[in-house]
């Protein structure tokens, strides 16, 4: 949609509407006018054959009664060479001899002139085809030999134009002589009637156009007309309430009414001196407030600097301090399993300590993942992802969960191995925290094409309801199963950072997470 942005670009927009409407309008009487034109055109040439084809088939008819009267009449009495001369003779007499094109002619079958007044008799034209190829005495002879004999249009010289032009004819045939007695008609003068409407057409066209160029004309001063008169006089009450607006700035005094002529402009300006009056007092009841404002919110940001930069310090150090522990743990952890295998409270424990540890891993990487570089070296894919399935063995146990493997051996990428490890644990966690019990998780890892692999994680588990919030900070689909809310997070970040592609498939009986990796990724982003 056309949108003005002042009284004049409006105007101009109407008056070329108007110039576009009218020009649809003119080529529509136009296209309406032609194809009258061309239905009245169609009309005179189906009029004018018919009316021809109807005389040439009523004069052979005539002819040919003609012959057959005289044959049988004479037939005992002259020769038939003598009878076939006088029916000559006698066509010959019936022609109008003031119009050289009203002719009748005679061929035998073979294609022999019998009898041509325009030309000379006697040539085998069998074979004859016109430009547009006709064998045109051919297909006289042959058409003649119907019962009612028939009409055959072609190319065919005419004198008095030195050229071609469409001519039909009609011929029958008088079998006892095997002759073919014809006569045609030329179609040159169909143009001439079509020329005559061409100038008729013409002339409607000009009138036509000619009104709707005054109609145009008209339509268009009109609207300069209006531009001139009204348009002005609004400009000039609009610039005077823009003045009021400016001198609003540093003046208080409302505009004065009686410098505007339009009642619409004058409720403009009673709404305009209401509006500034109220915002006057408020700028001065928010300049007391703010002067006070400014010390507290100052005040206030550096508490809250503080208390960040202190709670940054507290995750360093209980990270930290967490570290020594765990590691203490999970060594009597080890010496336990030796001396007391296959223990159900040992293993419980080791759990435990494990989930510590992913847990350690991930707060260390947040921590760390703003001040280190994480480089890429090639790794084996295949070996970090069982080796980290191998980690998270007991903890699936302990959940009743089990792993079944789809892994393709020694799978290379070009990738930074702390945090590939971070996108294994967080889905192999999530995994176990979320899936049924009792319930199998798959993992799969393969080949896609040359520079593609895939890694798959798929459970049984219930269906995820906000895919694209699932990635958010702290957010977690069911906040009975624990966590911080930060693993999915973290793996986001390191998706889009190296250009790996994630899908999410989730319905009522499993989810699906699936991580398409480039194998030899030079860029991060």
């Amino acid at each position: 949609m056309i949108r003005a942005k002042s009284l004049y670009q409006l105007i101009v927009y109407s008056i070329l509407f108007i110039i576009i409407l009218i020009s649809f309008f003119t080529l529509t009487i136009i296209d309406n006018t032609f194809n009258e034109f061309q239905a009245k055109i169609k009309i005179i040439k189906e009029s004018y054959t018919t009316k021809q084809k109807d005389l040439i088939r009523q004069d052979i008819a005539n002819t040919m009664k003609f012959i057959k009267f005289y044959h049988e009449k004479y037939n005992n009495i002259k020769t038939q060479d003598e009878i076939k001369k006088d029916i000559i003779i006698a066509i010959d007499k019936m022609k109008n001899q003031k119009d050289v094109n009203d002719y009748t002619f005679i061929y035998n079958f073979n294609g022999k002139s019998i009898y041509y007044p325009v030309g000379k008799a006697g040539k085998n034209l069998y074979e004859f085809t016109d430009k547009n190829g006709t064998k045109v005495i051919k297909d006289l002879i042959e058409i003649s030999k119907k019962s009612n004999g028939g009409f055959v249009e072609y190319l065919w010289y005419k004198p008095q134009l030195k050229k071609e032009v469409n001519k039909i004819s009609f011929a029958m045939s008088y079998k006892p002589w095997n002759w073919t007695i014809g006569k045609g008609v030329y179609l040159d003068k169909i143009k001439k009637l079509v020329k005559e409407k061409e100038r008729e057409y013409d002339q409607k066209i000009s009138n036509s156009t000619l009104q709707i160029t005054s109609l145009t004309i008209m339509l268009v001063l009109y609207s300069i007309f209006i531009y001139k008169n009204a348009t002005i006089l609004i400009a000039k009450e609009v610039r005077e309430i823009g003045k009021y607006f400016k001198r609003s700035q540093t003046d208080e005094k409302p505009i004065n009414q009686d410098k505007i002529s339009f009642s619409e402009f004058r409720t403009i300006v009673n709404y305009a001196n209401e509006t500034l009056t109220s915002i006057k007092y408020k700028k001065h009841l928010l300049e007391d407030i703010n002067k006070n404002l400014e010390s507290k919110v100052e005040e206030k940001t550096k508490e809250l600097t503080n208390l960040i930069e202190s709670q940054k310090q507290f995750l360093k150090n209980s990270v930290h301090e967490i570290n020594t522990p765990l590691a203490i743990i999970q060594t009597n952890i080890d010496l336990l399993k030796r001396k007391i295998p296959d223990n159900s409270y040992v293993t419980n424990i080791e759990s435990g300590a494990k989930i510590i540890q992913y847990i350690y891993d991930d707060l260390s990487f947040m921590i760390k993942k703003d001040r280190v570089e994480y480089k890429k070296t090639y790794l084996n894919f295949s070996e970090v992802l069982q080796v980290r399935l191998d980690f998270f063995e007991e903890i699936a146990k302990s959940n009743s969960l089990f792993f079944i493997t789809n892994i393709e051996k020694d799978i290379y990428i070009k990738f930074n191995k702390t945090e590939l490890q971070r996108i294994i644990d967080n889905n192999l966690s999530n995994a176990i925290k979320y899936s049924y019990a009792k319930s199998p998780i798959y993992i799969k890892l393969m080949y896609i094409d040359d520079i593609h692999i895939e890694f798959e994680v798929k459970t049984s588990s219930e269906k995820i309801d906000n895919n694209n919030k699932i990635f958010n900070d702290f957010y977690r689909e069911n906040s009975a199963r624990g966590g911080f809310g930060l693993g999915l997070r973290i793996v986001k970040e390191i998706c889009d950072k190296n250009f790996v592609i994630i899908k999410l498939d989730s319905n009522e009986q499993e989810t699906k997470f699936t991580y398409r990796f480039k194998i030899n990724e030079n860029t991060t982003s």
